[in-house]
């Protein structure tokens, strides 16, 4: 999931996308090493930092690492993403049917459901189907999804927002029948939402984060929590398992951060862009052929999905 440029209106002007879409380099089979350091190589010959082990460090990404791959990267994770649909961009979703074997090596989860884009909402209502009905159609395969994959009860579902902003009326309608639906299924709601400030109002910022959370208060519905992306630097400190404190996101009541995305943005990464590739992307450490998305969180299981 990363931003990228997308004009919707005034108070919609971004979209997260999968970071799946990124180009990145075939893996090599192999890991290559800095021959002056400890640290392994990105495939274009950057020296990534290695390591902190630190179980709170999780990430995501579109594509499924695989089996081995998955069970060598623990070392240096102690969550992943998980998605229960197809991620955003694919026809197809290779995490499906993975829950035992990830848990079985240790993983925690952040689980994650695809959400619509406004677009898709639009066309939806055109065809005698509301936003509301939409959102609640979608969180049932969600919830059923996450039935299939044994996840116990309680755990938190994270509904992909891909678009930033101010939510517009139809998509504040899906994302909040979506969350309403699933808080009363047996399991808790959650957005991923971006936490990027934005102009708004002249001489004024947003961010979605904070859209959701006073329509959520105003309309007193159930407690959404938040998955926040905010990879501009600073705060984020760019592509290291060297995570600031999730407070450092500026949002209260986070639960889980997404720092680094892949590719990266330049024009708000500048800062820290020599953290990233040469090609723009973030690498695991280690694992040259394995570009993801960065995330620190409040628990080495932040969707509760063990």
């Amino acid at each position: 999931m990363r931003f990228a440029a997308l004009v919707l209106s005034a108070a919609c002007v971004a979209t997260l996308a999968g970071c799946s879409r990124a180009s990145a380099p075939k893996a090599s089979g192999e890991v290559a090493w800095d021959q002056t350091s400890s640290s392994p190589l990105s495939p274009t010959g950057r020296t990534i930092p290695s390591g902190s082990g630190n179980p709170n460090l999780g990430f995501d990404r579109n594509d499924y690492p695989g089996d081995e791959t998955m069970a060598a990267m623990r070392s240096q994770f102690g969550f992943t993403g998980y998605w229960l649909n197809n991620p955003p961009g694919a026809d197809s979703n290779s995490w499906k049917g993975k829950r035992a074997l990830l848990r079985a090596q240790g993983w925690g989860f952040l689980v994650l459901a695809n959400g619509r884009l406004d677009a898709e909402i639009l066309k939806a209502q055109k065809k005698g189907t509301s936003a509301a009905e939409l959102g609640r159609k979608d969180a049932a395969q969600a919830v059923a999804a996450a039935k299939a994959e044994a996840f116990p009860a309680n755990t938190i579902l994270f509904l992909d927002q891909e678009e930033g902003g101010r939510l517009l009326d139809e998509q504040a309608a899906y994302l909040l029948a979506w969350t309403e639906s699933v808080s009363t299924s047996g399991f808790k709601a959650g957005v991923y939402a971006s936490a990027q400030p934005v102009s708004d109002a002249p001489g004024t910022t947003i961010t979605t984060v904070r859209d959701i959370r006073t329509r959520v208060t105003a309309q007193h519905l159930h407690t959404v929590a938040i998955f926040a992306a905010q990879d501009q630097c600073p705060p984020a400190p760019g592509c290291t398992t060297a995570a600031k404190p999730i407070s450092s996101v500026n949002e209260p009541d986070v639960i889980a951060w997404q720092y680094a995305q892949s590719p990266r943005r330049p024009e708000i990464t500048q800062s820290c862009g020599k953290t990233y590739s040469s090609d723009g992307n973030c690498y695991a450490p280690g694992f040259p052929g394995v570009f993801l998305d960065m995330n620190i969180a409040t628990s080495s299981d932040p969707s509760h999905g063990r």
